[in-house]
């Protein structure tokens, strides 16, 4: 009698069994919505990157997706903020700047950016589009727009824009032999952005170190404002090989959107540990919006 009991248990696994794979053979393969490439092959909605807003030393110009950054990413959004597709490329491959989705007849929102971070940011939400401090901040376009998709097939050409500040500084004097390192720690900016607008869209604390071994005397930080017009605390700190602090100082620096702030100064042979910076002239700058110059 127990032979006769084990016999059916066994089927019964083995019909269990069955039934799972058969079930798992008629759902829906599920693919990732974040690729790389160009998108669906014949898909209804074709993107190309026409130009990049990118301002020459001469005058204001417009440029192509590759002299202007090295990462692209399109994401297409259901009109409730949910994504529904992602395709990511990098200037090095083919299709660099063309992107196709296949899209059900409806209202979506398109997002096309463009910049040169280390790796791609977290796009899940189009209202907090986010960098981090190990991705890195780079010079950052944008293009945002809805769409609707019909019967026909929809093809479209869009130039993306600058959303960034930028935070120039310029060391002057020379570098004391045991630093190594330049670490620039700043707050009041962001690190995320809304797709909707470009500004920012948390309150981040954003944080990026240097190598100076060849002698490097010119930092770039980028940040999203909040406004058009913000200031940053920035706390600038030499440091060793080890990483020990050898010098530190504070300064609050005034940002504007789309222009670059330079900062610049003697740092290792001026001022005590703290800062406190009054802008000393605002001037249109012929490679960005404009420029505001402040010394320390």
């Amino acid at each position: 009698m127990r032979k006769n009991l084990i016999s059916v248990g066994a089927l019964c696994a083995l019909i269990f069994v069955v039934a799972v794979v058969a079930f798992s053979s008629c759902e829906k393969v599920v693919f990732s919505d974040d690729i790389e490439g160009t998108g669906d092959k014949n898909g209804n909605l074709r993107v190309s990157v026409f130009q990049i807003e990118k301002t020459a030393f001469e005058a204001f110009t417009r440029t192509a997706a590759s002299e202007a950054c090295t990462r692209l990413n399109f994401a297409v959004y259901n009109m409730d903020g949910s994504r529904v597709k992602q395709v990511n490329q990098t200037s090095d491959k083919s299709g660099f700047g063309t992107a196709s989705f296949q899209l059900d007849e409806g209202k979506y929102l398109l997002v096309v950016l463009g910049h040169s971070a280390s790796a791609n940011p977290t796009m899940t939400n189009p209202a907090k589009i986010q960098f981090t401090n190990a991705t890195g901040f780079s010079d950052t376009f944008l293009h945002s727009e809805e769409i609707t998709i019909g019967e026909e097939p929809v093809d479209m050409q869009v130039a993306l824009d600058r959303i960034v500040s930028l935070c120039r500084v310029i060391i002057t004097d020379d570098y004391p032999e045991e630093v190594a390192k330049m670490q620039f720690y700043y707050t009041g900016g962001s690190g995320a952005f809304d797709a909707s607008t470009g500004y920012g869209s948390v309150n981040s604390k954003q944080k990026v170190t240097f190598s100076v071994t060849e002698g490097q005397k010119q930092f770039d930080l980028y940040t999203f404002l909040h406004e058009d017009s913000d200031n940053i605390s920035l706390k600038i700190t030499a440091l060793d090989a080890s990483g020990n602090e050898l010098k530190t100082r504070d300064f609050d620096v005034q940002m504007e959107r789309n222009k670059i702030t330079w900062l610049t100064g003697a740092f290792f042979e001026g001022g005590g540990s703290s800062s406190s910076i009054a802008v000393t002239g605002v001037t249109v700058n012929t490679e960005w919006a404009g420029d505001i110059r402040q010394n320390f």
